[in-house]
């Protein structure tokens, strides 16, 4: 059985007013057997697309190497643009070395809603996927149902957007979470069959998954 355990600890500033949370990068960066492309960093995989995403949005120029300004590039532009980063799974045990979610075992999850009453400036989480099993809101959903907490709808159209109240200190804040479709090659199937990718598609045969995402995107980042 691997361990499979966050190599990252959460990327947090005083300053960030977002999130994004995932669940777990790919094996080989807690066992430190990055390969060729990889960056030593949160959603540094170079088969991710969080990284192309952003640095189409923002024009960024990014390296896609495993060196120490590759990171620095991603760092710099987090801080920024005051965006934290705190995936919710802290490690999970796996009979098969994957990245799969669903092959997760034994989780434990981080305190995310700790670290919001830290890092008082947050006000949206962006989750690099939905609510299916093993995905980052599913893992938040029960999350918050262990701090009775409830999530409320705002839009159930895909990205789904919810919100809850946090208490602390006899006062209340508002924070929204915005469910991204998932920045990997296995929601492409999930983007294939969206109506609305089926009509830009039909409208441009250039049209991919990963300009349906960098369009998507856009309205949160």
């Amino acid at each position: 059985m691997f361990m499979h355990t966050h190599p990252y600890e959460p990327f947090l500033f005083p300053e960030a007013t977002k999130l994004i949370v995932g669940t777990l990068p790919p094996p080989r960066f807690t066992k430190r057997e990055l390969i060729k492309g990889d960056v030593d960093f949160c959603y540094g995989s170079r088969n991710g697309q969080l990284w192309p995403i952003l640095d189409r949005l923002f024009k960024l120029n990014l390296k896609y190497e495993t060196t120490a300004f590759a990171a620095k590039q991603r760092k710099d532009f987090l801080r920024k643009h005051k965006i934290g980063i705190c995936d919710i799974v802290a490690s999970a045990q796996r009979e098969k070395i994957d990245a799969s979610d669903l092959g997760m075992r034994n989780i434990k999850l981080r305190n995310l809603v700790g670290y919001l009453k830290e890092y008082k400036n947050v006000d949206t989480l962006l989750f690099t996927g939905g609510n299916s099993k093993n995905g980052p809101e599913y893992f938040f959903r029960k999350h918050l149902k262990e701090h009775q907490i409830p999530l409320k709808t705002v839009s159930d159209v895909v990205p789904r957007i919810h919100n809850f109240e946090l208490e602390q200190a006899e006062q209340s804040r508002c924070i929204k979470t915005i469910s991204l479709t998932a920045p990997s090659g296995a929601a492409n199937r999930a983007i294939g069959s969206m109506d609305l990718y089926k009509k830009l598609k039909n409208e441009n045969p250039d049209f991919t998954t990963l300009d349906f995402r960098v369009l998507q995107y856009s309205k949160f980042f």
